[in-house]
This record gives C-alpha cells, sequence and structure tokens, in this order.
C-alpha cells in the first residue's frame, strides 16, 4: 500500500474536501508546491490557483482556491481557504461571463478569480 496523507480542504463557510491522497499541489506565494507524505512540516500563504490532489484511489479532485493558508504535519495536510470550489461544481458559462465582466470592468481581482476557475475546471 502507497503511503497516504490526510488532506482536509476548508473554505470559509464550508468543508469542500476531505481524504486520503498521494499528492497535493499548489500555488504558494514562493511558487507551486508539490506535498507526499513524508514531507518536511511547512506554513504558507496560499494564492489563487487551482489545487489539484490525487487521491489514494487513483482520482483527481482539482478545486479553484482564492487566498489562505497551507499547513503540512504528521501526514496531515490543512488547506484553508478564503474561497474555495471543486471544478465539478463551477459553472464554465458563470465563470467565463465573469472574466468578460472582470476584463471590461478592468477589475484585475475578479478577472483573476475567473481565469483559476475556468483553470480548474480545464485541469479536471
Amino acid at each position: 500500500m502507497a503511503a497516504e496523507l490526510h488532506v482536509e480542504l476548508v473554505a470559509a463557510d464550508r468543508s469542500v474536501w476531505s481524504g486520503e491522497a498521494t499528492l497535493v499541489v499548489a500555488r504558494t506565494t514562493s511558487g507551486d508546491i508539490g506535498v507526499m507524505p513524508g514531507h518536511q512540516p511547512l506554513l504558507g500563504v496560499l494564492e489563487s490557483g487551482p489545487v489539484t490532489i490525487r487521491t489514494s484511489d487513483g482520482g483527481t479532485v482539482v478545486a479553484a482556491v482564492h487566498g489562505g493558508f497551507i499547513s503540512f504535519a504528521d501526514n496531515k495536510l490543512s488547506l484553508l481557504a478564503e474561497i474555495a470550489e471543486l471544478a465539478d461544481e463551477i459553472d464554465v458559462q458563470r465563470a467565463e461571463r465573469a472574466l468578460e465582466r472582470a476584463k471590461s470592468d478592468t477589475d484585475a481581482a475578479a478577472e483573476r478569480r475567473a481565469d483559476v476557475r475556468l483553470r480548474a475546471v480545464a485541469a479536471h
């Protein structure tokens, strides 16, 4: 049996995903990071970007994450996000409309959020 880590992806308003994984890739202020079982303890600040979770059963979970923190110790990984949506939950047409609206309003933050949501769906 492969080594596993326990993952909790939590948004400010709900628990988004919880389970066992073999690899988690997330974007931090220091760059992209991959966490596998046995990784050194870490604490970092999450940037907006897709988070990819390779589950123990061979599946993949992708979420759009907007800000927050990542921490890892004792094979327990916590992703505490301001906003997080699973790729399966994202309405692509709505995200595309939001991206166009943000571009026309020159709202860089809204444009980034919409872009991250679309990248999470594409990675899924």
